[in-house]
Parts: structure tokens; sequence; C-alpha cells
């Protein structure tokens, strides 16, 4: 029962929370989401590590949420926009797998061969998004960040899961 319960509220919060994402302004998420990608890869920035996504598009789309971002790399520092002329790679995905893979809980790879997570357009620049995105360092983030996404991970993933049936019948194994 209470697993039941678990992955009701695993499978309903996105749902909740796709109301205030759609009227969140664009301007607001622009602000929050490029200062937070430029502080947690100032140093790839620096080391001109996104220099792949020079004058390239990536669009990162949160389909449950109804958020549709497109990322790129200008004078070493990463923009949002609302939208491109033109998308070079795309990643879409629900906010629980997006989740999962931020916490390295979830292999990218994996998901999208479950077809969980949609990778489309420029098969190179996808690869170097998603090495970019394994060499990323979750201690680089505030403690109270990966604390918070840690747990919120550990209950998605929990959630997920397929409930486990017990094999015991009037406490006796069954085989």
């Amino acid at each position: 029962m209470l697993h039941t319960l678990h992955r009701k509220l695993v499978h309903t919060v996105p749902g909740l929370l796709a109301i205030p994402a759609k009227v969140l302004p664009f301007s607001l998420q622009e602000i929050v989401l490029s200062q937070v990608l430029n502080r947690v890869f100032a140093e790839a920035l620096t080391d001109d590590e996104f220099e792949f996504l020079e004058q390239k598009w990536l669009q990162v789309e949160i389909t449950d949420l109804g958020i549709n971002w497109f990322i790129s790399c200008v004078d070493n520092k990463l923009v949002i926009a609302p939208n491109a002329a033109s998308v070079d790679v795309s990643f879409k995905g629900n906010i629980n797998e997006l989740v999962l893979i931020t916490a390295r809980k979830e292999d990218p790879d994996t998901l999208f061969f479950q077809r969980r997570l949609k990778i489309e357009g420029d098969t190179e620049l996808g690869l170097e998004v998603k090495n970019m995105l394994d060499s990323f360092d979750l201690d680089e983030l505030p403690k109270v960040v990966t604390t918070l996404l840690a747990y919120v991970a550990e209950f998605i993933q929990q959630g997920l899961a397929e409930p486990v049936l017990s094999n015991t019948v009037k406490g006796k194994a069954t085989a």
C-alpha cells in the first residue's frame, strides 16, 4: 500500500509542477538557469571545454513540465534562449529521468535505449554534451543542493521501481 502511494506521488508530482513551470516567465528561468550553469561549469568554460557548443544549439525539453530551453556557448558563457532558428541536438525527457541522470542514479545511455530519454540531431554533438555532463562533478554544487538532489533522486528511483513480491506463505519460502 505504501509503495502504491509512493509510485503515485512519483508519477503525479510532475503534473503538479507543470502548472507553476508554465506560468514562470522565461526571463526568470533564463536568469536562474544561466547563473547556475555558468557557476557550475565555470572552470570548464574558462578551459574552453564548451567550445564544441559555440554557434550550436542544444535543446533541452522537460516534456512532462512543458519546459523548453535552448542552450549555446557564446564568448565562454552559456546562454539560454526561449527558441533557436535551428537546433543541432536535442535532449528530451521527463523530469524524473532528468533528475536521475543529474544525480548519477541512471545512465543516459540506458535511458536512451529504454526510450525514456530522446536524443536527436547531431550524434557527435550529442555525445560531447553527454560526456560533458558525465564529467561534471556534483561536489561543485552547494552541499544543500547535492543532499536535496540525492534525496529526491532516491525517492524517484524507489517510486519507479517495480514492487518486490514476497515468496513467503505462512512463514515458509516457496520455490
